[in-house]
């Protein structure tokens, strides 16, 4: 039997490669997002579905589940975002609501939806795409790291409470990775900003590395979960300690 895969945020970056490498691993994969040309393009591709799911709407993901069906073997619950970088002083209350929303609620509501078919697999898991801003804090990033915090204690408190099912609850915490669209979406689409995010670092990780670190958490035996994976690039010892190129000027790492 084919194993199947759903993974949220699938129309770019992290999303995306996950959803390439878990096909290639064999698994059919549900790619679920708001841009439905990309996610039916990227499902084509990789001889998979998509599913048109904004994960703060509970009709789409409701309409999410019906799709999948009663049997789930992997959730990968990337869907997220950050915007602005203000101080809490500063901060726009609906920036942080919004990030609330994808990063919790969202996770929340799709995790609600599809327990049941992850249990009815017998070996279900639950990979939960946080961030170090989910570990530590930094200036500009109250909103964003609340967040992700409140996405790392729900993934804890899940573990505990299904430790007598059969379904493993992981989370993987990247630190900076330059994809297409995570600093332009915090900036407001500033290219010249968000470009700023990489300035001097040479080697950020990419989408690429994330998804295969997220595929190796989901094909280990069904005996073994790995809590929590914190991934960084070398040059990046924390998120406010990133070695740089002396002339390059930049803004904070922001992950």
């Amino acid at each position: 039997m084919t194993k199947t895969a759903v993974v949220t945020g699938a129309s770019s970056g992290i999303g995306q490669a996950t959803a390439r490498q878990l096909a290639a691993a064999g698994f059919e994969v549900v790619c679920a997002a708001r841009r439905a040309q990309r996610i039916e393009a990227l499902a084509t591709e990789i001889g998979g579905r998509a599913v048109v799911c904004d994960v703060t709407n509970a009709d789409d993901v409701q309409r999410l589940a019906e799709e999948v069906g009663p049997r789930l073997d992997v959730l990968v619950n990337n869907a997220g975002g950050a915007y602005g970088l203000e101080s809490v002083e500063e901060a726009s209350v609906e920036n942080w609501r919004m990030m609330f929303e994808v990063n919790v609620i969202g996770t929340l509501q799709v995790t609600k939806a599809l327990l049941p078919a992850l249990k009815a697999s017998g070996a279900g898991i639950i990979v939960n795409v946080g961030s170090i801003a989910g570990r530590t804090a930094y200036e500009g990033g109250a909103g964003y790291t609340a967040a992700k915090h409140g996405l790392a204690v729900m993934t804890e408190t899940m573990r505990l409470e299904l430790v007598d099912q059969p379904v493993r609850v992981t989370e993987i915490a990247p630190g900076m990775v330059r994809t297409e669209g995570f600093s332009l979406t915090r900036f407001g689409g500033d290219e010249e900003r968000a470009e700023a995010v990489y300035a001097g670092v040479a080697e950020p990780l990419v989408a690429e590395d994330i998804a295969d670190a997220i595929v190796w958490m989901a094909t280990r035996p069904s005996h073994v979960n790995v809590d929590l994976l914190v991934i960084k690039p070398r040059a990046q010892a924390a998120s406010h300690k990133v070695h740089r190129e002396p002339s390059e000027s930049s803004e904070p790492s922001t992950v």
